[in-house]
């Protein structure tokens, strides 16, 4: 669910950043900056939910 809410949200970003009254240049390095961004959360929320399964394995081993 959270990958889908990140695909909307650099939809969403890229969208506003062709419609503004920038240059394209601009707007391409917006865009470009939001998608790494987007990236940079979505790989440290895999890390996130990896790590929880790990605990959660470690946890069922020791009972």
């Amino acid at each position: 669910m959270k990958k889908v809410f990140g695909i909307l949200l650099v939809a969403g970003m890229a969208t506003f950043a062709a419609c503004s009254s920038a240059s394209t240049e601009d707007s391409s390095e917006a865009v470009e900056s939001t998608v790494d961004s987007v990236a940079a959360t979505m790989e440290e929320s895999a890390e996130a939910v990896v790590d929880s399964a790990a605990a959660m394995v470690d946890s069922a081993k020791a009972e």
